[in-house]
C-alpha cells in the first residue's frame, strides 16, 4: 500500500489501512460509483456542464471502480491515462451510432437456455454472474452488466447446468458473465462440483479480471479451492502494461503456482492499446508472469464504444509487428468476434503470396519471399480405420461449414446462403 493509496482510502473510509485495503469485500463497499466521489478521490473538478453530462452517462451505463485500480491514475495527466480511459464514463458513449447494437454478438439468440450460449459445435459460454469489481467502460455486455434484474439465479444455474449434461456434444464450458470470481467462494465451489461432475465435460475455462482490477479477491482460500478442479483454465484481462502492477503480479502468481494455465484476452482500444510499442510491451510482461497472450479482440459493435474502436488494419499492423518480430509465445491471435453470431474469425496480415499445383509461394516477417514444395505423393489419412482407437466417438461431430466442403466423406459441393433471389426462383417464389 502506498502513500497515494493510503490517501484514498482514507478519503473514502476514516481510519482504513493496509489491512482494509488488501480485503477485497472493503474494495467492493468502497466501490467509487458517483462522478462526485470520483472527482474526491482524484483531487479533481469538473465544470458543471462536464458534470452534468458525465452524470447523464452513468445513468445510461453505470459506474463502478475498485479503489485499488483507481489509484493507478496518473492524477496529474488523467485526460491521457490508459486506466482512466477504460474506468471512467465518456460522454462518446451516449453517441450511439446506426451500426452499434445492445446485443452485437447475437448472444441471446445463440441461447437454448437461460445463462447458457451454444455457438459452437463443442463449448458452450456459462453467464454465472452479471456483476463485476469494475464497469469497463468498453464491456460487449453493456446491456447485463449492473442490471439487478438479470443476475442469474440458482434455478437458472441449474438449467444450464442440466443443458450441460444433457448435451454430451459440449466438452469445455466457459465460465463468463460478468465475473465469475465475484461470485462466493462456496456458491463457484458448488458450480463448479455440479460441471466437473458431467463425464463428457473435459475442461472448464474461467474468464476473469478480478487480477487486474481487484487482485485482492485471489485469496488462498480461493486458490485452494479452485485446484481441486483441474484441469481448469483461467484466462484474464490485461490490456496495457501499466496494468501488471506488484498487486496483480502476486494474484496472478498464486494462480499459476496452483498450477492453473492462464491465458490473456485484450481488447484494442483506441488511445489505449493501439499501439505497437504498447502491444508489443504488454505481450512481452504477460510471458513474463506466465500468461500466454491468447485473444486480441477488434472492439466490438456494443453501443456507445465507437470511440474506442480502431480500424482493422490497426489490428493488422500490431500483428505485423508481432509475428516473427517476438517469440510465438508473445503472439496473440488477432480476432474480430463476426456481428450476428458468427463467432471470432481470425485476422492475420498475408502470408501466401500465390499458389500453384505444386509450390506455394509465401513470404516472412522481414519480406524474404520463398517457396515450399508440395508433396509429388500424398495418402489421405482416415480417422475411422480400425486400428485408430484414439477417436472420441462421443464428441465426433458432423462437419459443418468450409469444412464440410473439405471433407472426403461427405458429398457436398457447395454452400448456399438461404433466401437468395436465385433460390427462390428455383422454388417457384420469385419471377425472372
Amino acid at each position: 500500500m502506498n502513500k497515494y493509496q493510503a490517501s484514498i482510502a482514507q478519503l473514502l473510509d476514516a481510519g482504513a489501512g493496509a489491512d482494509q485495503w488488501a480485503d477485497w469485500h472493503w474494495q467492493l463497499r468502497h466501490s467509487i460509483d458517483t462522478v462526485e466521489l470520483f472527482e474526491k478521490v482524484l483531487g479533481i473538478t469538473f465544470s458543471d456542464a462536464a458534470r452534468s453530462i458525465l452524470e447523464k452517462t452513468v445513468e445510461r451505463f453505470p459506474l463502478s471502480i475498485t479503489p485499488y485500480y483507481a489509484s493507478l491514475i496518473d492524477r496529474e495527466h488523467y485526460k491521457e491515462d490508459p486506466v482512466f480511459k477504460q474506468a471512467f464514463p465518456m460522454p462518446q458513449e451516449l453517441r450511439v451510432q446506426e451500426y452499434d447494437m445492445e446485443d452485437p454478438l447475437t448472444e441471446d439468440a445463440d441461447s437454448p437456455v437461460p445463462g447458457i450460449t451454444h455457438r459452437y459445435p463443442d463449448r458452450v459460454l456459462f453467464h454465472v454472474s452479471n456483476v463485476c469489481s469494475m464497469y469497463c467502460r468498453h464491456c460487449t455486455r453493456k446491456r447485463k452488466v449492473g442490471d439487478v434484474d438479470s443476475i442469474p439465479t440458482k434455478e437458472v444455474l441449474r438449467r444450464g447446468v442440466e443443458y450441460i449434461r444433457s448435451t454430451p456434444a459440449v466438452r469445455d464450458v466457459l465460465l463468463s458473465g460478468g465475473d465469475p470470481f465475484l461470485l462466493h467462494t462456496e456458491y463457484l465451489q458448488w458450480l463448479l462440483d455440479e460441471i466437473s461432475a458431467i463425464p463428457h465435460v473435459e475442461i472448464i475455462r474461467i474468464g476473469t479480471r478480478t487480477p487486474v482490477v481487484l487482485p485482492s479477491r485471489v485469496t488462498d482460500e480461493l486458490v485452494d479451492m479452485l485446484r481441486q478442479y483441474h484441469p481448469l483454465w483461467i484466462n484474464v484481462h490485461f490490456n496495457h502494461p501499466k496494468e501488471m502492477t506488484a498487486e496483480a503480479a502476486a494474484a496472478v502468481a498464486k494462480l499459476a503456482d496452483a498450477g492453473f494455465p492462464l491465458g490473456n484476452q485484450s481488447v484494442l482500444l483506441a488511445g489505449v492499446n493501439d499501439s505497437v510499442a504498447v502491444m508489443r510491451r504488454l505481450c512481452h510482461i504477460l510471458v513474463q508472469h506466465r500468461i500466454r497472450p491468447y485473444y486480441v479482440y477488434q472492439c466490438d459493435l456494443s453501443e456507445g464504444l465507437a470511440h474506442f474502436r480502431t480500424p482493422v488494419g490497426k489490428g493488422i499492423e500490431i500483428m505485423e509487428s508481432l509475428i516473427g518480430h517476438t517469440s510465438g509465445l508473445c503472439v496473440p491471435t488477432y480476432v474480430i468476434d463476426a456481428p450476428g453470431g458468427g463467432g471470432k474469425i481470425p485476422v492475420l496480415p498475408n502470408y501466401i503470396l500465390s499458389w500453384s499445383s505444386n509450390k506455394v509461394v509465401l513470404r516472412n516477417y522481414e519480406g524474404v519471399i520463398t517457396t515450399y514444395q508440395e508433396p509429388e505423393r500424398y495418402q489421405v489419412t482416415r480417422s475411422d480405420e480400425p486400428w485408430d482407437e484414439a477417436v472420441d466417438k462421443v464428441h465426433e461431430m458432423t462437419p459443418i461449414g468450409v469444412e464440410k466442403l473439405l471433407s472426403d466423406e461427405d458429398e457436398a459441393i457447395s454452400l448456399v446462403p438461404e433466401n437468395t433471389d436465385r433460390i427462390g426462383r428455383r422454388n417457384g417464389n420469385g419471377q425472372d
